[in-house]
């Protein structure tokens, strides 16, 4: 079954995770990634978090279906080598620091002269342009300056993160979403011209915060921390139950809320006047939230999930990467995968998805070692000579 994005080439020069997350993505539904590395240490995260025989766990992830090659960007022999991969490119991915590449000869303007249907996509925490643009930018500063940390947590305390670095990976999705749409400019519409794609993490965080730009126009409202609440839409909660694990429980539905309250055996607020619209629940929060939270301490929360269940009430238990991973669910929609490292070893890693009806993804292999792919790349695109690969290995060009 061909892949959908077979003979799509995508040239990848990033480390750690914006970058590297959106080449994944494509790789993982066939596009050629080739994934361009510094000779001596390669991508930080191949050193991040957990390791295994002294590579990251979270590499072989990150890394997959991609091909490693080694250049030293800032040695003029290795930017001709870049420049050359763009002739047979479609996309590149970039998101060092604003300005970096021109340093370099390797910028949008140098590329398009090389190839003008070059799709460049550059991710960075301010963007290309703007008074912040030269400053350095993290998924961490992304997540403060575009909203979300300010809303996460509990109003008695200060602002807490999510726990994955989630500025980076919707600026990824941004940044897959918006080359495709440029690849359909450039292709199916016929124009025949590449363009630069500008994502600041910033940005692709601040897209998420919902009617806040409104309501501050109109109402100078400001949304505050709330906890585990979802404020003026009630009851929508997380409750403990009687063996101390966590249900979260959404009966915001006007319907919802009457089969919510029937299955707490509560006909009467079911069928008050009262709490009939979500307009008059939200001035009566603090109750309702009272008598779900008296209900859910009183039963196991496996027992609880099943009266809310048989009463087709949205409800669910808070995993933990354990309880994913046990659950058959996740087994059933193959989001735990079964791989195989170089040396025969499996590793389960995150499936794939979307989930497409005809040219679904696939894991290849794992991520590569490094430079793992410089003889193949540099001899099969570029058609270089086993002397002159030698001579640029001795050079320490690559």
């Amino acid at each position: 079954m061909s892949q959908l994005l077979n003979g799509l080439r995508v040239l990848e020069m990033g480390t750690l995770i914006a970058g590297p997350f959106a080449g994944r993505l494509f790789a993982d539904f066939g596009a050629d990634v080739i994934k361009v590395e510094t000779p001596k240490q390669g991508d930080p995260i191949r050193k991040w978090r957990l390791l295994k025989d002294d590579v990251s766990l979270w590499w072989h992830v990150q890394g997959r279906n991609k091909k490693s090659i080694t250049v030293d960007l800032k040695r003029e022999k290795g930017q001709e080598i870049i420049k050359e991969l763009v002739k047979e490119t479609d996309i590149v991915i970039e998101n060092f620091r604003p300005g970096k590449l021109e340093e370099w000869g390797l910028g949008y303007e140098d590329l398009k002269r090389i190839n003008p249907r070059i799709i460049m996509v550059r991710i960075s925490g301010y963007g290309q342009d703007g008074p912040y643009h030269k400053r350095p930018g993290f998924g961490s500063i992304g997540e403060a300056m575009g909203g979300i940390r300010y809303l996460t947590g509990y109003p008695d305390r200060p602002p807490t993160r999510v726990g994955i670095s989630l500025g980076d990976s919707v600026s990824s999705l941004y940044a897959v979403m918006g080359a495709m749409m440029a690849v359909y400019h450039r292709d199916v519409l016929k124009t025949n011209k590449g363009q630069y794609i500008d994502i600041a993490l910033y940005e692709s965080i601040f897209s998420l915060m919902e009617s806040m730009v409104p309501e501050y126009d109109v109402y100078q409202f400001i949304r505050e921390r709330t906890g585990s609440t979802l404020p003026g839409i009630v009851p929508s909660n997380t409750y403990i139950c009687k063996d101390g694990k966590y249900i979260v429980i959404g009966g915001n539905g006007d319907s919802i809320f009457k089969r919510l309250m029937t299955a707490i055996g509560r006909e009467d607020v079911a069928n008050d006047a009262a709490f009939q619209t979500n307009d008059c629940r939200v001035q009566q929060s603090e109750f309702l939230d009272a008598i779900i939270n008296e209900w859910a301490g009183s039963l196991p929360l496996e027992e609880a999930l099943s009266i809310l269940e048989k009463h087709d009430v949205p409800a669910g238990s808070i995993y933990s990467i354990e309880d994913i991973m046990n659950d058959p669910h996740y087994q059933a929609r193959e989001m735990i995968l079964d791989t195989k490292l170089k040396n025969g070893e499996h590793l389960k890693m995150p499936g794939i998805m979307p989930k497409f009806s005809e040219t679904p993804g696939e894991v290849k292999w794992t991520g590569p070692s490094l430079g793992e792919h410089n003889d193949e790349v540099l001899k099969n695109i570029l058609h270089l000579t086993e002397e002159e690969v030698i001579a640029l290995k001795l050079d320490k060009i690559i």
